[in-house]
């Protein structure tokens, strides 16, 4: 089972032309040069990549790891959450 970093890392490299190097834990998005439209078509990536559904206002990050941690989060909540009330809503 891969790590959220290397699925977000595998991500990054079939949608932007960077090496495996440049994408460590501690890499900034700044550094990456991301611009706003990349930031938000990749958030769908993610989205769809990891099951979840991230509001903009949640997902402020400044590097990888940043997001390695916010997905974590929304992962655990999200998918808890449907569990949860799988069976209460149909």
């Amino acid at each position: 089972m891969s790590t959220t970093l290397e699925r977000l890392q595998q991500l990054f490299l079939a949608h932007f032309d960077y090496k495996i190097e440049e994408l460590t834990a501690a890499t900034t998005i700044e550094y990456l040069g991301l611009d706003s439209l990349d930031i938000i078509k990749f958030l769908f990536e993610i989205e769809n990549e990891f099951d979840v559904r991230i509001a903009d206002r949640e997902f402020k990050v400044i590097t990888i790891q940043d997001m390695v941690d916010a997905l974590d989060r929304l992962i655990l909540e999200q998918h808890s959450d449907r569990e949860i009330g799988s069976s209460s809503h149909h």
